[in-house]
């Protein structure tokens, strides 16, 4: 086994499955399978999910609203793709808890490093909500941060494409995969895998990048034993 401890990022977009919006059931199920699997092999599972597929604060400010309270409702747009995640796992027997950075005790635990830890020793799935509970910050970025803080070996980036490409894959067909590229290059070359924000914190931190496609069953189990899938993004 490659990694022990990791921190899996999945897009809003990533549970709307065949939908245009909303929640997808049937690939919620799917991913929590997915992450059943190697939390059975001793893995200690981390999940940070972003609330595109609900709410978009960028999205609503380039509409005349208020960046600041469109950000607070992308937060809350996170916790429900939270709570839906943990509804996921715990159907598929897997132990979970919701640790939210904006607090809503009624639902989730205020999110305390100490404390997430030792969920993760413990063999619970925890899952990061509201990003990093301050506006202009992706979740992207809150995934770095927790990943940092919780001393996960790795961020696998769960996506669509199967992981960098020279150019999108989905619409130029000659576009070039790349199996390994450093921080740097990716930077030099002006490619797409995180914001600024979260990929130099990520890099500062030597902390690595694995992007995949988490929609192709076994792909996460795969990765985390140090099957060569995806694009990894190291120093």
């Amino acid at each position: 086994m490659q990694y022990k401890r990791i921190l899996l990022k999945l897009s809003g977009e990533a549970l709307m499955g065949e939908r245009t919006h909303g929640i997808d059931p049937k690939r919620l199920a799917e991913y929590a399978q997915d992450i059943k699997g190697i939390v059975g092999l001793g893995v200690e599972v981390a999940v940070v999910i972003g609330g595109g597929n609900i709410f978009r604060g960028v999205a609503a400010a380039s509409n005349g609203m208020d960046r600041v309270q469109g950000d607070y409702m992308g937060m809350l747009a996170t916790c429900i793709n939270g709570l839906a995640l943990q509804s996921a796992l715990e159907d598929a027997d897997v132990p979970s808890r919701l640790q939210t950075a904006l607090k809503i005790e009624a639902v989730a635990e205020p999110y305390i490093k100490r404390r997430a830890v030792r969920h993760l020793e413990k063999g619970r799935v925890v899952i990061f909500g509201a990003g990093t509970g301050n506006p202009f910050f992706t979740t992207d970025s809150a995934a770095v941060l927790r990943a940092i803080e919780v001393n996960a070996e790795v961020i696998l980036k769960g996506t669509r494409v199967d992981g960098i490409y020279t150019a999108d894959p989905e619409k130029d067909k000659s576009a070039q995969k790349f199996d390994n590229i450093s921080f740097t290059d990716v930077l030099s070359k002006g490619l797409k895998v995180m914001d600024m924000t979260a990929f130099t914190l990520s890099q500062e931190n030597e902390l690595p990048i694995i992007v995949f496609d988490m929609n192709k069953p076994g792909n996460l189990k795969k990765v985390v034993m140090g099957e060569a899938i995806g694009t990894l993004v190291n120093l």
